[in-house]
């Protein structure tokens, strides 16, 4: 039986990894934003967490929530390998995140997701998340965002 995944907060030194891997598998089609530079400063903010899931000591996956002083909590990233994906990794990384997230004190669940990346739609609706709207032209004015929250209470 293969050994289950390992989640746990970043170190600085995995930053260029998660940001090739926001490149590549979340920013693909726009400029890159999530840079080496700005992963490194998120895993340093005391107000952000910076969560990667390792598979046989590989980095397969990576989530960055930050915990804004609103009482909600923002999921900003959230990325499994290709490989991996409809294994349950994701989902293991968002109950990861979700748990960090009411220890924090935080009371709902913020994101927004890309409206042309349905497969991402659909695993957060499955999760309970709800959609709570559109946003035009949200990534560089050119693709448009779902915004989608939950509540914590609504969290076995």
């Amino acid at each position: 039986m293969p050994a289950p995944p390992t989640i746990r907060l970043a170190h600085r030194a995995e930053a260029h990894a998660i940001a090739s891997m926001s490149r590549d598998w979340i920013e693909h089609g726009l400029g890159w934003s999530w840079t080496t530079q700005r992963v490194s400063q998120a895993v340093d903010d005391a107000s952000t967490n910076v969560a990667v899931l390792l598979k046989d000591e590989r980095l397969e996956g990576f989530g960055i929530m930050q915990y804004p002083d609103d009482g909600a909590a923002h999921l900003v990233l959230l990325a499994v390998s290709p490989l991996l994906r409809h294994r349950g990794m994701g989902k293991q990384l968002l109950r990861w995140l979700e748990h960090s997230a009411r220890l924090a004190g935080s009371t709902e669940i913020r994101l927004e997701c890309r409206a042309d990346n349905v497969n991402a739609i659909a695993f957060y609706q499955h999760l309970g998340y709800r959609q709570g709207g559109m946003v035009g032209g949200y990534y560089e004015g050119r693709i448009d965002a779902v915004r989608l929250h939950k509540h914590m209470a609504a969290t076995p």
